[in-house]
């Protein structure tokens, strides 16, 4: 007999915010008993063609009893979803637990009913495939492993929705009705479905924000001056080809038109005749709630909230930020802002100036993302000032407090974007990490991405940017860009250079680079910068100061034509002669068009008025576009160190997408025994509660942080065996629990990962009968927390050949640092002599599990020289991770000696990554050190760390961030 679950609470972590295929949003949240007349309403619209096809029947209206049964939930065996925009129902989705028999049940039956019902206005604009995802995922949450659907032949949509998931299914055709069953065990292919979907959703909402038909300035003064005022003349003196319309409830009634600018005036968007696309507020913080209602009640996509006063005000504010975007998005509109600088759109078809910057800038192939505002202004004169006519602006946003539309959204907008070659951001937090990286490293296999991170060292966010904390030390941060081919610089300036030399030049084939000029102190200063940036100078050429235009055209030829050479720097001082900057620049750019093969070339000049704009400017071309940068400029720098920096960030850049093209592989290893690790990870975790009790202030902290992040983006994995939550809970916040040395070999060995056994030594006769068994020569050391890998104290002995040896060592060490119960001695057999390196594997809750790996001791403790890699790793990232420290050469014979088995290395940190990636439960793992001789390696000491896994953010459903 079937017996209802308890009812449940109300489950709060399964409400959403997501974007659809239009570019619009919509909250999806579970339904509740207070719904009733929002589903009567809602049934009401829907078609009876939709109705039959859900309940095979003609089917008018619903009865008081349907109402009950579709509103009422106990959220375990049966849930029922909505997805709502302006507070009305849209959709609905349903399931019910059944059991083999198709009939109502309860846990442990694991399959369940599902039935979707769209509303026809509704219908293709994904709904009901962001719809699937969450149920997919609340049931799940459930012990829910499969789905049934039964469908009518002739609704192909539904259909469609379902074997177009990515999950694995079967169907059957039986009494006239198609009959689903799919797993709900998330695949590579519903995993990438589910991706492309959100990037065409999110790039869609961008596309809609950039483009607008109309637009309307909510705030605009009556009197010349202020910031809407100033907003709406930035739109109309840079082109705009929409329609502009000024509102402002303080406008006289009966005024139609704002003078002197001669646009449409309203006291509220609700008067303007048409549905306006775009709206920019610009009116105070409190005033801003009833803008956004009419904006969204009058059928508006999207606005630009230049308003301040909210997160970077303090607390009030920041509930003040969160409740502008939870309104904005119930209307089915995307933000950017709050407190922002605006938007630009230089595409001939659009020229939107929705910003405070008083120029529109020149139309060109850089796409500009800024944090800040006046960072943002300064990157844009900059680039006007330097070389307008050289390398343009596609698209510009500065986001501000960047409350919803954020870094991200733009990178899937750019990601396919024809008009734009070059990315370039100013970010001062990352909401995402994981999914930035994953976005940035998709980006940058078809164009550069460059990227400078301020509030580096203070581990905190601007005050405006209401982010989730993240204490990813700012070197690793690097590293995980440079994994994703994320090229960071560390100045304005630098992104300035790098982001000019990126959008007017070919990638350089290599490292190797010519230099050429008139001066050879200057190029004796450029060939030095080439070589601190790692690049490979060829012998300078210098042409003497009384070198003429037709002398640098001749070796700049000649240096474009040798196949040793992979790019090109000329430098130049004043010369003796008539010759104009114009005839040196013209000289240089028809070299450099009339090459064989496209190669990078950067000029460094000093003190020639004129060089820089002669060659930015390009050849006149009869087609190119008003007001749009057009090929053919060379990049000028005012020092060797800028132009060199640049070139050597392309250099690498380049690097990086040949090696795209064939990116590695995780290796698969006979010998790991996945399905034993897990089971040893269960009865750990259950042995300690699912590490659940205790943990120190800073662990309930970090576990905060964690709940905070679980509300914002969705449930934690519960291990098998660990203690469920309560019902509609959000679940318990992790903590950790450090295995014993026994357990952690076990473990380590379940991967083929043998651990040097080292036997406890409470005594001088235990520490002679662990040496007996293990054989002489031994090695003994304490393994007290503080005493650990502290050779520097003289607390380790090693090669002891006998039972004296061991005793005199003994008897030196715990006189010299504390009693035998302090230390914590143990004996341990020598290993081979190598070179000792240390690997780690964490876990962030915001990038996720990240290998670490240097050499043992001062490089890596006092020089912090450490290379890290996201997990997992492939077999080409190991690689690059034991190249990439600054004293890798140790590992590779230096100064003579004997290079040690780093393909052996190479392995053991894949081993490592295939463990952290395939249970995530370790949330830490310590190997040190790692002895790696001539031939093999020992691992010496090794400890894990257990957890309920943490909170992933990339594998549940689309959903917005809410901060």
């Amino acid at each position: 007999m079937h017996t209802p679950s308890e009812q449940a609470a109300y489950p709060t972590h399964w409400e959403a915010d997501v974007v659809l295929r239009d570019g619009g949003t919509a909250q999806i949240r579970p339904i509740t008993e207070a719904d009733a007349q929002r589903l009567t309403s809602f049934y009401e619209q829907v078609s009876d063609e939709s109705k039959y096809y859900r309940f095979f029947a003609p089917y008018p209206r619903l009865s008081d009893r349907d109402v009950h049964r579709f509103t009422h939930h106990d959220y375990v065996d049966r849930v029922g979803l909505a997805a709502t925009v302006g507070d009305e129902f849209i959709a609905t989705v349903r399931y019910d637990r059944i059991d083999a028999r198709g009939m109502a049940a309860t846990a442990p039956a694991d399959e369940a009913e599902v039935a979707f019902l769209v509303q026809d206005a509704h219908q293709g604009r994904g709904v009901a495939s962001a719809l699937l995802e969450h149920i997919a995922a609340v049931a799940r949450e459930r012990s829910i492993r499969r789905f049934a659907a039964e469908v009518l032949p002739a609704n192909t949509k539904m259909i469609k929705v379902f074997t177009d998931a990515g999950y694995t299914q079967k169907r059957s055709f039986e009494d006239g009705v198609v009959r689903l069953e799919f797993d709900l065990e998330p695949t590579d292919q519903s995993l990438a479905v589910q991706r492309a979907r959100e990037q065409r959703a999110e790039a869609r909402s961008v596309r809609r924000l950039l483009a607008p038909g109309s637009v309307a300035v909510v705030g605009t003064g009556r009197e010349p001056g202020g910031v809407g005022r100033t907003a709406l003349r930035n739109i109309l003196e840079g082109g705009f080809t929409g329609r502009a319309y000024a509102v402002n409830r303080a406008f006289p009634e009966g005024a139609s038109r704002l003078r002197p600018e001669d646009v449409p005036a309203y006291r509220s968007v609700g008067e303007i005749e048409e549905t306006v696309d775009l709206a920019v507020v610009a009116v105070p913080a409190d005033q801003v709630p009833a803008a956004v209602a009419d904006c969204g009640e009058h059928g508006v996509q999207g606005l630009v909230v230049l308003s301040a006063g909210y997160a970077e005000s303090g607390p009030e504010g920041r509930d003040r930020q969160r409740e502008l975007v939870r309104q904005a998005r119930s209307y089915g509109m995307r933000v950017i802002g709050p407190n922002a600088f605006g938007l630009i759109n230089t595409a001939p078809g659009v020229r939107l100036n929705a910003s405070l910057s008083p120029e529109m800038p020149t139309a060109g192939q850089v796409g500009l993302f800024s944090q800040s505002g006046a960072i943002g202004i300064a990157l844009l004169s900059g680039l006007h000032r330097r070389a307008a006519s050289l390398a343009g602006v596609s698209t510009f946003v500065s986001a501000g407090n960047r409350a919803d539309v954020s870094g991200n959204d733009f990178l899937q907008y750019w990601h396919d974007d024809p008009e734009t070659a070059v990315v370039v951001m100013y970010l001062e937090s990352i909401g995402d990490p994981r999914k930035f990286t994953r976005l940035a490293k998709r980006t940058a296999a078809v164009k550069p991405v460059v990227v400078v991170k301020g509030a580096r060292h203070g581990g905190t966010a601007p005050s405006g940017h209401a982010v989730p904390a993240t204490r990813i030390p700012d070197a690793t941060v690097s590293d995980l860009f440079r994994q994703a081919g994320v090229i960071r610089v560390d100045t304005v300036t630098e992104l300035a250079d790098t982001g000019l030399l990126l959008a007017s030049q070919p990638l350089p084939g290599g490292p190797r680079v010519a230099i050429l000029g008139n001066s050879d102190s200057l190029a004796l200063l450029t060939y030095d910068a080439c070589l601190t940036e790692r690049l490979r100078p060829l012998p300078p050429r210098d042409l003497t100061t009384s070198a003429g235009p037709d002398d640098f055209r001749a070796a700049l030829a000649d240096a474009l034509a040798d196949d040793l050479c992979d790019a090109v720097v000329v430098t130049a001082i004043p010369w003796v002669g008539d010759a104009s900057a114009a005839q040196l620049a013209s000289a240089l750019r028809e070299t450099v068009a009339a090459a064989p093969a496209a190669k990078p070339v950067a000029v460094v000049h000093l003190e020639i008025p004129g060089l820089a704009d002669a060659l930015a400017t390009p050849r006149d071309d009869p087609e190119a576009a008003p007001g749009a940068a057009a090929p053919g400029g060379i990049p000028s720098f005012p020092a060797a160190e800028r132009a060199v920096r640049a070139l050597a960030q392309a250099a690498r850049y380049a690097q990086w997408r040949k090696g795209t093209a064939a990116p590695g592989r995780v290796p698969e290893y006979d010998d790991i025994d996945e399905a034993g690790a897990a089971a040893d990870i269960d009865v750990l975790l259950a042995a300690h509660g699912a590490a659940t009790h205790g943990g120190t202030a800073r662990g309930e902290a970090a576990d905060a942080e964690a709940a905070d992040r679980e509300a914002a983006y969705g449930r934690t994995a519960r291990p098998t065996g660990a203690a469920a939550p309560a019902l509609g809970a959000a679940p318990a916040a992790p903590r950790s629990v450090q295995l014993s040395a026994a357990d952690t070999q076990r473990l380590l060995a379940r991967y083929g990962i043998p651990v040097l056994p080292a036997l406890p030594a409470p005594g001088p006769d235990e520490a002679v009968r662990a040496a007996g068994r293990l054989g002489y020569p031994v090695a003994l050391k304490p393994t007290a927390p503080h005493l650990r890998h502290r050779a520097d104290l003289g607390g380790v002995r090693l090669d002891l050949g006998g039972e004296n040896e061991l005793r005199r060592a003994y008897a030196e060490l715990t006189e010299l640092l504390g009693k035998p119960e302090e230390l914590r001695l143990v004996v341990q057999s020598m290993a081979p002599r190598g070179v000792d390196t240390v690997i780690r594997a964490t876990i962030d809750p915001a990038v996720g599990a990240v290998l670490s790996f240097g050499l043992a001791g001062a490089p890596s403790l006092l020089l912090g020289d450490t290379a890290h890699r996201l997990v997992p790793a492939t077999d080409r990232d190991a690689a690059e991770l034991i190249r990439s420290i600054r004293t890798a050469p140790l590992l590779f014979g230096w100064r003579g000696t004997t290079p040690v088995d780093t393909k052996a290395l190479e392995e053991l940190l894949l081993r490592v990554s295939r463990l952290v990636d395939d249970h995530p439960e370790v949330v830490a793992a310590d190997l040190e050190p790692v002895v790696v001789a001539p031939h093999g390696l020992q691992v010496l000491g090794a400890t894990l760390r257990l957890a309920p896994p943490p909170v992933r953010t990339d594998l549940g459903p689309r959903r917005l961030p809410a901060y």
